[in-house]
Order: C-alpha cells, then structure tokens, then sequence
C-alpha cells in the first residue's frame, strides 16, 4: 500500500512538473511571436505627418485619409487598412487593430470573429491552440459604430496580456496612465480610462457590462455610466456623455470569486484630432 501511494504521489508530481513546464514554454514561444508582431507595426508606423495629411506643409488644409486600400489575402476584395496593420492584415485577416496602454506591457494586435463566439480566447494569431490566447473584441460589437466595444484578454501570471490591467487598481497608476492607444484598422484612437472595477462574473451577483453595446436612448448610456461609476475603486472625475463611444476592458480577477477586472474608457481623439 506504502509503495502504491509513493507511486501516485510521485506520477500527480511529474505530471505537475510537466505541465509547468509546458505552460511556460508555451507562454514563452507566444510572448516572442507577439514581441515579433509589435516589431512589424512599430516598423511600418509613421512617424511624421504623410504627404497630404493633416499637419503637412504641403496640403494643410486638405487631411489625407489615414489608411491605404490593399487586398483581402482570402477574398481578393480590396480593404482599407493602416499602414502598419497592412502586413499583418495579410498574415491574419481576423486582424481587428491594434491595442497599446503606455505604462503597461499591453501591446498586442485585437482580433475579431463576427461569427465565431470567442475564437480567440484560447487560440494565437497564428489560429493555433494556446494558453494565453489573443486580445479580441466581442463579437457582437461594430468598432466603428458601436457605442461600446467590450474587449477581451487573459490574466496570465507571468504578467502578458491583459495582466497589466492590474496597475489601474491603484489610483496614482492611473493618475501617470489615463490613456488608451487603440487603433482599428482604418483609425488611430485615444481613449481616457474614467473607471476601473471588479465585478463578479457569475450569473445574478455581478455588473453586466459586457451586454451595453447600443444605448436605446440617452437614459440607457447615462445608466450604464452611472452603474461603472457606482462600483469604481476610486472616483476619476471624469463622467463621459450621451454619445461618446466607449471601449471596456476585460480580465479575470484572482481576488474575487469568479471576478472580473474592468476598465473602461471613453474615445478622445481620433486620428490626431479631438473627438467633441
């Protein structure tokens, strides 16, 4: 008997070993596949106003369009596309945009299936199973119409993905880090993060914030506003307007049961220019 349960107790730690391994192998490999898309983008960002753009002396007055056209790699069909979401379009044309929150490790490419219900939360750019997943957008949502965008990540613990959205839980973090760099694939995007909460998760006990896509009427947005607000870990003075589009954050919480980490953000300015 003594023998058996060293046995299993023995076989239940290799296992356990084993699988660490494979988690941080497998964590491992994805951070260098994203750390390699950030590269391409980074590389084909511009820098400087374009030749017809706003800002550029040439035509000052006459703001070029921030996108080129190219082809749909599945389709044929032509897209528009930023500059430096083109490659990775074609790479992977579930490529929705792009997400980076300066202060934090997020910097990732957001993916999107209109018709495909979490496709990407176990799955990597590249379509293959993975721990960590991708950052994706609700399905539901339209990034250009939408007056709410919920978007998706991990918490992984070895700090990826949407860990990062642990900082705004503290107040002065998100005093140094309001904003939010979220391009899509025609638009440069800055949205002002005006509350951070945790809710729970589980049917009946938490805050349903990922069902707001639309408001039906300007009572609905400003409930939904209020309802971020009522729960917020700390008051942002900021409370946006019948109208502004939103995006919300979202990430497990280890310190609730079945929690959620929110963050949720109201759109700014939009390819250089302030949203009114």
């Amino acid at each position: 008997m003594y023998n058996t349960l060293v046995c299993v107790f023995a076989g239940l730690f290799l296992f356990s070993a084993a699988m660490l391994i494979w988690y941080w192998m497998d964590s491992k490999a994805q951070n260098e596949e994203f750390d390699d898309l950030a590269a391409l983008v980074q590389q084909a960002r511009p820098t400087a106003p374009q030749p017809g753009q706003s800002g550029s002396p040439d035509t000052p007055d006459q703001p070029q369009d921030p996108w080129i056209t190219i082809n749909d790699p599945e389709t044929g069909d032509p897209v528009r596309v930023l500059p430096e979401l083109a490659q990775l379009y074609t790479m992977n044309n579930d490529l929705a945009g792009w997400i980076r929150i300066p202060g934090t490790n997020i910097d990732y490419p957001m993916m999107q299936t209109p018709d495909r219900t979490d496709y990407y939360l176990r799955r990597n750019f590249n379509k293959k199973k993975a721990t960590a997943g991708c950052i994706y957008a609700k399905e539901e949502c339209d990034l250009a119409l939408s007056d709410n965008v919920t978007i998706y990540g991990h918490y992984m613990r070895n700090g990826s993905m949407f860990a990062g959205l642990g900082g705004f839980k503290k107040q002065a973090f998100w005093e140094q880090n309001k904003y939010i760099q979220l391009d899509t694939l025609t638009s440069r995007r800055t949205y002002e993060i005006f509350a951070v909460f945790v809710t729970s998760a589980s049917r009946g006990k938490g805050f349903t914030y990922h069902t707001f896509i639309n408001a039906t009427d300007q009572t609905h947005y400003d409930e939904f506003i209020a309802g971020c607000r009522k729960i917020a870990l700390y008051d942002t003075g900021i409370t946006p307007q019948y109208g502004e589009k939103l995006i919300t954050l979202s990430t497990c919480d280890k310190d609730l049961a079945n929690g959620r980490l929110v963050v949720v953000a109201r759109l700014v300015s939009e390819n250089g220019h302030a949203v009114s």
